[in-house]
């Protein structure tokens, strides 16, 4: 349990999105969309970061 937080606080820390988390956030929080697939949630998270347009919104 300690390592697996530490581990997701140093992937946090260096920028490394968490699709598990995500998938928990879309099920609690947006129920009603269908989530992105691993491969387009970190396209879509790589671009946000690195692509200079943030919509200052939820990165759903």
């Amino acid at each position: 349990m300690l390592w697996q937080k530490l581990r997701e606080g140093g992937a946090l820390m260096v920028g490394v999105p968490d699709y598990e988390r995500y998938l928990g956030h879309m099920q609690a929080m947006h129920p009603e969309h269908a989530p992105l697939g691993r491969d387009a949630f970190m396209r879509a998270r790589m671009q946000a970061r690195y692509g200079g347009k943030s919509t200052g919104k939820c990165p759903c």
